[in-house]
């Protein structure tokens, strides 16, 4: 893929994502995508990256603003960096529970692409401050 054609397969992803749009960001991912969480072990193929996206949904509201996405000379590989505006809807095993509470934090996401589709998606963020937010 050419620079431009990943920075708008990597936009479209995140386009989708703030409309709540799972179908659409399941078509942008390969099969055999590998996603990388900011906790815990790595998911494994499109099926598990789905099923992780309907509990995300089930439990956070999140919009992601002020996106910067940087690509790789070769169209390969790239990164985005934004902040996530949230709202914790359910309690997530585990975390504090929830009460609707709101809260921004900076976050970052590394991609790997192949065959014209992303094949591995990396996302960090501060756990902790995000804890501090809603305890």
């Amino acid at each position: 893929m050419t620079p431009a054609e990943t920075r708008a397969l990597i936009a479209a992803y995140y386009d989708a994502f703030n409309r709540g749009d799972s179908a659409a960001m399941l078509a942008l991912v390969h099969d055999d995508i590998q996603h990388h969480v900011n906790q815990g072990e790595i998911r494994h193929g499109k099926q598990r990256f789905a099923d992780f996206g309907a509990h995300m949904t089930d439990s956070y509201r999140e919009t992601l603003t002020n996106m910067v996405i940087l690509v790789s000379d070769d169209g390969a590989r790239a990164a985005a960096e934004f902040v996530v505006n949230g709202e914790y809807l359910k309690t997530d095993p585990g975390l504090p529970p929830a009460r609707g509470q709101r809260y921004v934090l900076p976050a970052g996401t590394f991609f790997a692409l192949r065959d014209g589709l992303i094949a591995r998606v990396t996302t960090y963020y501060n756990l902790a401050e995000w804890e501090r937010q809603v305890s």
